[in-house]
């Protein structure tokens, strides 16, 4: 188990708009990209996350520690 690699993509989810967006269109491939090594079962828990309840909790994060997103 890669507890510090979920934790690395959670917080990039959280503070990274670009990422998060990117990660939503095919998050397979963005773990593979990244270089985190996930089992399997983190993997897909990830790739399950929803995408409304992240937005909801990445609206709370002070902007201070989230990246810039810009259109």
């Amino acid at each position: 188990m890669s507890q510090r690699g979920v934790e690395r993509i959670l917080g990039k989810l959280v503070t990274d708009e670009d990422f998060a967006e990117v990660f939503f269109a095919n998050p397979a491939k963005e773990i593979i990209r990244i270089g985190v090594e996930l089992t399997a079962e983190e993997s897909d828990a990830l790739c399950r996350i929803s995408r409304v309840a992240l937005h909801e909790f990445s609206s709370k994060i002070d902007d201070r520690i989230c990246k810039l997103h810009l259109d």
